[in-house]
């Protein structure tokens, strides 16, 4: 599972010209899925993105977790994030989950993260052509993989 975070003033998403999603201050989580991803991919993610510190203290120092701040996130998945693209010009993506075993994951994901918030996370519509709009704050935007860690 591999996961771009992404510090942002605000972050929203449309289909079809339509507000689908839209978040103030917070994060915006690029969502990729594999067939092997498990539990603890899920785990090990949502532990890690509410407790990084990358948000300003009252000196501006990157201490404070999103959770420490109390601020949204939006969780947008994005298959293209396995692209393949070590032979020719074409990515492929082989190693990215089929939509009936990623959506379930990924909303497996959205609750998690709930969990650990407390409140309610924003998502894009899976599997549409989405419009996704933000503001970087920073800018911060960092690679999270959890096959790194197993």
């Amino acid at each position: 599972m591999k996961v771009v975070v992404q510090r942002v003033l605000d972050a929203s998403v449309r289909v079809d010209g339509e507000l689908k999603a839209k978040i103030g201050p917070g994060m915006l989580l690029l969502v990729g899925i594999t067939a092997d991803d498990s539990k603890s991919d899920i785990d090990y993610l949502v532990r890690k993105i509410t407790q990084l510190r990358i948000f300003d203290d009252e000196a501006g120092v990157m201490n404070l977790s999103i959770i420490n701040k109390g601020f949204d996130i939006l969780a947008v998945s994005q298959f293209t994030l396995l692209a393949e693209t070590h032979k020719g010009n074409r990515p492929s993506y082989i190693k990215a989950a089929r939509p009936e075993m990623a959506l379930p994951f990924f909303n497996q994901f959205v609750q998690a993260l709930e969990a650990a918030l407390g409140k309610p996370v924003s998502t894009g519509v899976f599997g549409a052509d989405m419009k996704v709009s933000l503001t970087n704050d920073g800018p911060v935007t960092i690679l999270l993989d959890s096959v790194n860690v197993r």
